[in-house]
C-alpha cells in the first residue's frame, strides 16, 4: 500500500431527474451527515455530556452557469414527489489508480435562486434539494445509506435494535 495521497476528486457531476448534467454545473454540496445531538446533565453529575438524539435533516445544493428549463421544471411539484439526483466523482489516488464514488439522493427541489443578472457577468443559479434518501458508494462498496428510519454504515444498521424494540 502507497503512502502517496488517496481518492483525491478529480471532477464530478450531477444526473439530475435521470439527465445528465455534463459540463453543466459549476459546483455541488453533497448532504452531510451530522449527528443530532442534546446536552444532558442529570443528577450527581458533575458536567453535562452531550447524547446523540438521532441525525440532522440532509440537503444538498449545486450552482449552475446557465438557467436550465428542466431544473426548473422540478421545482415546485406537487408536495412529497421526489426527484432522483446522482453525483458521480471520479477518484485518483496519486500513484494514478483510479475509483469511482456515486451519491444517490433521493428529494425535492426547495429552493431555485436565478442569483443576479448583470451584463458582461456570469450569472450563477443556486438550487438547493431536501434529501429524504441519501447514499454513497465507492468503488461499488457501500459507505454510508440514511433514510428516515435507519443509517447503515459499510452495510451495517446502526438502528436495527431500536426498531426492533418498536416492533411487536
Amino acid at each position: 500500500m502507497s503512502n502517496l495521497p488517496r481518492y483525491l476528486l478529480r471532477n464530478c457531476m450531477l444526473w439530475a431527474d435521470r439527465e445528465s448534467k455534463l459540463g453543466q454545473i459549476g459546483d455541488i454540496t453533497p448532504p452531510v451527515p451530522q449527528a443530532k445531538l442534546e446536552e444532558l446533565r442529570n443528577a450527581g453529575m458533575i458536567k453535562p455530556r452531550e447524547v446523540s438524539m438521532g441525525f440532522e435533516k440532509l440537503e444538498f445544493s449545486f450552482k449552475m452557469p446557465g438557467l436550465d428549463p428542466q431544473i426548473l421544471k422540478l421545482f415546485g411539484l406537487k408536495a412529497g414527489t421526489e426527484n432522483l439526483f446522482l453525483i458521480t466523482g471520479a477518484l485518483v489516488d496519486e500513484d494514478g489508480v483510479e475509483h469511482s464514488a456515486v451519491m444517490t439522493i433521493r428529494g425535492f427541489l426547495k429552493q431555485a435562486d436565478p442569483g443576479n443578472w448583470k451584463p458582461g457577468d456570469m450569472a450563477e443559479n443556486d438550487y438547493s434539494v431536501s434529501v429524504n434518501y441519501y447514499k454513497l458508494e465507492v468503488d461499488g462498496d457501500e459507505l454510508i445509506e440514511m433514510d428516515d428510519f435507519d443509517v447503515k454504515i459499510g452495510g451495517v444498521s446502526q438502528h436495527s435494535g431500536m426498531r426492533n424494540s418498536l416492533l411487536l
